[in-house]
């Protein structure tokens, strides 16, 4: 085994005795300041007082010290943090210095960045004013959030046109939602009863099945585009992507795919590719679960109980409401439907409403 000795300088004499010595490794508990304490018996006679007897070597707060103790001496160590540096100063390892210089100059560089962006920040909140910036915020929220929207052609004739059905499902996605889409087709109302009991689906897909047209061309039209509107509302529930059919086997092959590639984002972790709905991603499938209740509902929806499905706050609702150029009024909600409370009603029509960009915002008034 390895013997470890620490040599004691007589600076009065200018000699050195050595001393036995071992090592140990102590674990201070930190809150503030810290004390070390170590006392060792005496086995030589011929230390005196004057002497500089200890020997520290310890790192950064949170990491073990090595203190040897030297025999015939009572020493103290009170370290506080910037004890601690200056120790490392003068006795650490370079990898320790190196740590401890890095330490200080990140400091610094915040200090500096922190100043500079508290300086910058009130430059433009005097030059611009509060009220002018929180109204840049907001037309920057629209603008976000029209990337995410159904292709939309203004120069339409009519409503239908605005946001094409085929821009929200291809011919061969409507074609594959025949089968799953049976089962609104043929759905009685004991059933409705029953799935409004279970909460099998979302409330407006639910209130919509009471209504379905009789003609059977227009019944199965509408039992498609309300099965997808479902899929796509549940599906924004999920926050990773881990199954490989994450709707169920029911759910056509061609719909996954189309739900994995247009609304979710390749995310890395855990060595692996996943698919994940991000907030803009959730900002993309309520556009386009309001564009497919616009279709089923003539062009005008209750957005309140389609926020309600989705569990989203009123305010995010109506900004995507407003980005997408619908006129937002209130109304009674459906019966049975929170009919005590007014709803927002989302009515597309022609001509679109003009955005209004951040430069036609009213002037704050100066005051004298």
């Amino acid at each position: 085994l390895p013997r470890y000795f620490v040599g004691v300088l007589d600076k009065d004499s200018g000699q050195m005795e050595v001393y036995n010595a071992e090592i140990f490794n102590m674990q201070p508990l930190l809150s503030g300041r810290r004390i070390l304490c170590s006392t060792v018996a005496s086995e030589s006679q011929h230390a005196r007082p004057t002497r500089e007897c200890y020997w520290w070597e310890g790192g950064s707060a949170g990491v073990s010290n090595k203190v040897v103790p030297v025999q015939n001496t009572v020493f103290l160590i009170c370290v506080s943090l910037a004890q601690m540096d200056l120790c490392i100063e003068a006795f650490g390892t370079s990898k320790q210095k190196r740590a401890l210089n890095s330490r200080r100059m990140n400091a610094v560089g915040s200090d500096i960045l922190n100043t500079a962006v508290t300086k910058a920040a009130a430059n433009v909140i005097n030059t611009k004013g509060v009220t002018a910036l929180i109204q840049d915020v907001a037309q920057d929220d629209v603008q976000n959030i029209s990337i995410f929207l159904p292709p939309c052609n203004e120069d339409a004739d009519k409503p239908e046109n605005v946001y094409k059905l085929e821009d929200i499902l291809s011919p061969a996605e409507y074609e594959a939602l025949q089968v799953p889409a049976a089962v609104f087709v043929n759905i009685t109302p004991e059933e409705i009863t029953k799935k409004t009991e279970d909460k099998s689906h979302c409330s407006f897909v639910l209130e919509e099945l009471k209504f379905l047209p009789a003609d059977e061309k227009s019944r199965d039209h509408k039992a498609r585009c309300l099965w997808f509107l479902d899929t796509l509302i549940k599906f924004s529930y999920l926050k990773v992507i881990k199954k490989k059919h994450p709707m169920g086997p029911e759910c056509p092959q061609i719909i996954t795919r189309k739900l994995m590639k247009n609304f979710t984002s390749l995310t890395y972790n855990n060595g692996s590719v996943q698919n994940l709905i991000s907030a803009s991603m959730k900002a993309k499938i309520i556009a386009y679960v309001i564009a497919l209740a616009l279709h089923i509902n003539n062009f005008q929806t209750d957005l309140t109980i389609l926020q309600n499905d989705m569990k989203l706050q009123e305010s995010r609702m109506m900004d995507i409401a407003k980005a997408m150029r619908l006129k937002v009024s209130k109304a009674k909600g459906l019966q049975g439907l929170e009919n005590d409370k007014n709803h927002m009603l989302g009515t597309l029509s022609l001509p679109l409403p003009v955005q209004k960009a951040s430069g036609n915002q009213r002037k704050r008034k100066k005051m004298n």
